[in-house]
Order: structure tokens, then C-alpha cells, then sequence
């Protein structure tokens, strides 16, 4: 039995300093405090009906863990099972609002977690006397650091039922990235070539690209503009209209509107050549050396940080692949 996963579920982030991440989270970027402890936010778009990213308060910044919602718990239940024939570090987990989850270290060292079970809240799509700011609408995917992307991606499709939309291919048929999904748009989970395991970004859907440029006025008019590393901009791959931004602990932050559906069960995965600019910026233009070396380290199973693994792709520099 394939377990039904359904779509990203949340990220929890440990930062250094609660206080500049509600700042720059709530009162800037224009997420919804749905908790707060003084050790924690719980946070949302005004979609979302339940929260999609934790503000846990720590030493050191880093990604605890990327979560994704299973269709019930007998899906859960399979996974834990499958964990086991794996052999794959697993536990039973509780959470805020989320009394059974099923934590996990998949096989590239990525710490991840399923839940099925989650209290609801009312949402605040039509709410719109209370968005704050740009209002992202919802949580859309995450994206990693891998050093072995292509059996990172064949894994997720075997095991995991993941469908790709796009990838990146070199002239040898090696693939150096990929967006794979559940829930039926480009992706719920992309894997990046680069030494990692690591978060590369998190990733909100806004309603258009109108919100994001208002994100880049609030961020002037705050004098917070250092915080925008990349666009906005259009991505190739994806179609997507972007803007990458940097999170008081540096981590990385994605505002993304205007993909497209992949639901169809015959939809053919798009190929792009890695030599091809087009698919990092639609318009031309690099991204960064930030954007392609730096990432969020990610929590190991039993505490401290997974060891990053460096890539072994060679033909071309780090920082345009």
C-alpha cells in the first residue's frame, strides 16, 4: 500500500530571536498568529485552516522538521510500517493541535513528519478586513539541498507516490533538480543539487503578483530591503512569478503565485537542459551565489544537526547549477 499523502503540511523553524521573527512574519510578510507561547508562534496564511509554520525559540537556527498531511490514519499507519521494513529512524510524536504524528529521517537525512489528524480553525480568506499586509494565501512547498537528486526523486516516486512536474537533466541523463508533488500544481517537495542535506527554501502561495511587489514596498518603507536576496522575477520552471527572502536567521522565505495544475493522470514531466538560463529566470539574469550555497542545516533524529553531504556532480560551478 502507497501511502496517500495529501499535500505540504507545515515547517518548523528554530530561531535565535522570537521577537524579530514575529516582526518580520507577522507584521511585514503578513502571517497570522494562530498560537503564541513565549517559546513559540504558530503561524498561517489566511487560507490555511490550521497552522503551517512554528517559531520554535532556540540557541541556533535551523529546520526541526518539514511536515506533510496524510489522507487518514490508516495512511499513517503505513508509513509506519514502511519506516520499519526500511529501516528508517520513527517514533510517535505530539504536537499543538496535532495529537498523532509520525516523525521520521528519510534516507538522505531530511527529518520529516506525517499527521492526518489536525484541529481546524475558521479561515481568513474573506476575512479581508483583517490581512495583514501582503496576506499569503496558503502554505505551497518546500525546497532542499540534495547531493543525490535523482535518487532522492526516484525514492519519493517509488515509495511515496509522488508525481514530477519538471526536472533539470544534464547531456549524460543525470538529473541535478526536480519538483514533485501530491497535490496536483508544480510541487509540494523540489530537490536541489548541493551539498545537504539542507532547506533550501519555504515556499507561500500569494493571490498575485501585485501582493509581492506590495511585499517589496513594505520591506523599502521598513528599511528592510537587505532582507529581498532574489526578483521578483519569473521562473522558467514553473511558470512562477517569485520573491526569495531572508528571515532574520537567514532562513530562506519564497512568496510564489501564477503556477499551473498538474492533475491530469498522463501530464508528462517537463524536461529542461541544465545548460539552459531560462529555467532559473525566465527574463535572464543569474540568481545570487547566496541563493545557490546557502541553505538551513536540518535537525538530526536524536538532536544536533545531519552532516552535510557535498555533491559529487561535476561539469558545472556550484553557484549556476
Amino acid at each position: 500500500m502507497t501511502p496517500n499523502i495529501v499535500r505540504i503540511g507545515h515547517s518548523i523553524f528554530y530561531v535565535a530571536d522570537l521577537a524579530a521573527s514575529k516582526h518580520f512574519y507577522v507584521d511585514l510578510l503578513g502571517l497570522n498568529i494562530l498560537h503564541e507561547t513565549p517559546d513559540a508562534l504558530y503561524l498561517r496564511g489566511v487560507e490555511d485552516r490550521e497552522w503551517s509554520l512554528k517559531l520554535e525559540l532556540s540557541r541556533e537556527a535551523g529546520v526541526r522538521q518539514m511536515g506533510y498531511k496524510v489522507a487518514s490514519d490508516a495512511d499513517l499507519n503505513a508509513l509506519a510500517r514502511f519506516a520499519s521494513e526500511q529501516g528508517l529512524p520513527q517514533r510517535w510524536e505530539t504536537e499543538t493541535d496535532r495529537p498523532r504524528m509520525l516523525r521520521m529521517q528519510d534516507p538522505f537525512g531530511f527529518p520529516v513528519a506525517f499527521y492526518f489528524q489536525s484541529v481546524k480553525y475558521p479561515w481568513l480568506l474573506q476575512r479581508y478586513d483583517l490581512h495583514p499586509g501582503p496576506a499569503p494565501q496558503r502554505i505551497d512547498h518546500c525546497n532542499v539541498f540534495c547531493p543525490r537528486v535523482d535518487a532522492a526523486t526516484r525514492w519519493h516516486l517509488k515509495h511515496l507516490g509522488y508525481r514530477m512536474s519538471e526536472y533539470s537533466e544534464d547531456d549524460q541523463g543525470r538529473i541535478w533538480a526536480s519538483w514533485i508533488q501530491r497535490k496536483g500544481n508544480v510541487h509540494d517537495l523540489a530537490f536541489t543539487n548541493g551539498a545537504g542535506p539542507r532547506l533550501h527554501h519555504l515556499a507561500y502561495w500569494m493571490p498575485d503578483s501585485a501582493r509581492i511587489f506590495q511585499l517589496c514596498d513594505i520591506l523599502a518603507g521598513a528599511h528592510m530591503e537587505s532582507h529581498i536576496e532574489r526578483g521578483p522575477g519569473r521562473h522558467g520552471i514553473s511558470n512562477a512569478f517569485y520573491l526569495y527572502l531572508r528571515d532574520p536567521d537567514g532562513h530562506r522565505i519564497e512568496t510564489y503565485t501564477s503556477d499551473y495544475l498538474t492533475v491530469d493522470p498522463d501530464f508528462e514531466p517537463i524536461r529542461w537542459d541544465i545548460h539552459d538560463p531560462r529555467r532559473q529566470q525566465l527574463w535572464g539574469g543569474l540568481a545570487p551565489k547566496s541563493w545557490f550555497l546557502e541553505g538551513s542545516r536540518v535537525e538530526a533524529f536524536d538532536g544536533g544537526w545531519v552532516e552535510q553531504e557535498d555533491t559529487a556532480l561535476q561539469g558545472l560551478p556550484a553557484y549556476v547549477r
